[in-house]
C-alpha cells in the first residue's frame, strides 16, 4: 500500500489574551486578517481534549496566501499555563519567522507602534540573509529574516 503524501502546513496556531492587539501587531507585520470567529461546543473539545470549550479565534493570512496564523483566545476553559516568555532554549514552541522586504523597517514599525523589542541584535548570515528576533505582542517570539 502507497504512503499518503503531506500537501501543506495550513496553519500554526498561538493562544494570546487579547485577540484585537495581536491582530493589530501581526497587521502591522503584513499579515491579512482572513476571518474571526467564535468556536464553542463539545465537539471543539473533542478536537482539544478540553471538553466542552469556548474559544474566540482570528485567522491571518501571508500576502502570498500560502501561509496562516490561528490566533486563539480561550474564554473557556481558562488559560493554565503561559510559556509567551520563555528563553530561545526553551523546549516547545520556539518562534514564528517571517520574510521580509526591509528588516530595518519592519523593526522600526513594530517597536514604535506596537512595543516590540529586540532580543539581540540584527545580524547578517553570510550573504544570504539579515536576521532578528524580537518580542512581539504579549511577549510572543518572532523572528525577521530579510533575504539579501
Amino acid at each position: 500500500m502507497e504512503k499518503s503524501k503531506l500537501l501543506r502546513m495550513d496553519n500554526m496556531g498561538i493562544v494570546v489574551e487579547s485577540l484585537d492587539n495581536a491582530i493589530s501587531f501581526f497587521s502591522e507585520l503584513g499579515l491579512h486578517l482572513e476571518g474571526r470567529a467564535q468556536i464553542k461546543g463539545e465537539w471543539a473539545g473533542r478536537i482539544t481534549g478540553l471538553g466542552a470549550q469556548h474559544v474566540e479565534i482570528a485567522m491571518m493570512v501571508t500576502p502570498d496566501g500560502h501561509s496562516r496564523l490561528e490566533l486563539s483566545r480561550f474564554i473557556d476553559p481558562a488559560i493554565i499555563a503561559d510559556h509567551r516568555n520563555a528563553p530561545v532554549n526553551a523546549l516547545g514552541y520556539l518562534r514564528a519567522m517571517f520574510t521580509v522586504e526591509d528588516i530595518d523597517d519592519v523593526l522600526r514599525r513594530l517597536t514604535d507602534n506596537h512595543g516590540a523589542v529586540l532580543v539581540g541584535e540584527v545580524v547578517q548570515y553570510e550573504n544570504a540573509y539579515r536576521l532578528c528576533y524580537l518580542r512581539g505582542v504579549e511577549g510572543l517570539l518572532i523572528g525577521l529574516a530579510q533575504p539579501l
